[in-house]
């Protein structure tokens, strides 16, 4: 099934707006056995995006998309989509009030604060950081961006797949992680059936293997080493229809994964990735997924912002 229509218009668009702001990340093809993978694999770099992860494109697509109210605008995030979009407010003049967790690593905002937001750091997870920017926006003229769950975001994400349509044609595979589903949902929606999507996630951030074993979004409780990049505690509804609509296939790994292929990814290549960009190097290593030779594997590196 090819993604409707009007989904792969408004990534064209997306891209079209924000294309001469945003970096065209490279990629980085990868021989069989030398990260411990049986395959060959190439990587696609949107850990060197601006702002250190891929969250950067439908930021900066919302703010150059929507009208901005006078008291700016406002994000709860883990870390990487507040980064963004202080970032992107930054870009274009706007004041930016960003919600995150305590759970938040000091790297992450140490960043925010490098970017001018206003930084409110409150609850113990994801949920409780939107709850409380949910009040605060209703009291004044703000333009929300939510973390993963709105179309502009979305959008935005989905011109990472265009963009490797062009620098890697020959890609039949791409291996992607998830929190609330907007990096893999806009992946999905620009691909369609096209690409065979194999979504990752580690078993305490699960929402789209959760919701797959229940057919519908349902809440996790939300744990580990990844948590503060993929703290969503369900999967958005847009990502979940994306993904459902591709029959995107599901993969749990332990942290321990993480860490063995973080330790790799620096060790041979000297990349440095927060745990949330490793999941698809650990997922290949751990023997989790089943890849033929015929397939032409890509992974999306999504961020350096590091715990």
């Amino acid at each position: 099934m090819e993604p409707p229509v009007n989904a792969r218009e408004r990534i064209k668009l997306a891209n079209k707006v924000i294309t001469n702001r945003i970096l065209r990340t490279p990629i980085l093809k990868i021989a069989k056995n030398d990260i411990g993978i049986g395959h060959p694999v190439i990587l696609k770099l949107e850990h060197l995006q601006h702002s250190g992860s891929f969250k950067a494109r439908g930021a900066l697509y919302s703010l150059m998309k929507l009208n901005v109210g006078v008291d700016g605008v406002l994000a709860a995030s883990g870390g990487n989509h507040g980064i963004a979009v202080a970032w992107a407010a930054k870009k274009l003049g706007h004041a930016a009030n960003i919600f995150v967790p305590t759970i938040t690593s000091e790297s992450k905002i140490k960043k925010l604060e490098q970017h001018g937001a206003i930084i409110h750091q409150t609850g113990e997870s994801y949920a409780e950081a939107f709850e409380a920017s949910v009040t605060y926006a209703a009291k004044r003229t703000m333009t929300i961006v939510h973390a993963y769950d709105q179309a502009e975001v979305l959008d935005g994400a989905g011109t990472i797949g265009l963009e490797l349509d062009s620098q890697c044609p020959e890609v039949t595979t791409v291996v992607v992680a998830c929190g609330g589903g907007g990096l893999s949902g806009g992946l999905a929606s620009w691909w369609g059936t096209r690409k065979r999507l194999i979504v990752v996630e580690t078993e305490g951030t699960g929402t789209y293997a959760a919701a797959k074993k229940l057919s519908r979004p349902t809440d996790i409780d939300v744990s580990g080493i990844a948590a503060d990049a993929l703290g969503a505690r369900r999967i958005g509804t847009r990502g979940w229809e994306a993904l459902t609509s591709v029959a995107a296939e599901s993969v749990l790994i332990r942290d321990n994964d993480v860490i063995n292929a973080q330790a790799v990814l620096r060790k041979v290549h000297g990349i440095e990735v927060e745990p949330a960009a490793a999941l698809g190097v650990a997922a290949l290593r751990s023997g989790n997924v089943r890849i033929s030779e015929r397939e032409n594997v890509a992974l999306v590196i999504c961020g350096a912002n590091s715990t």
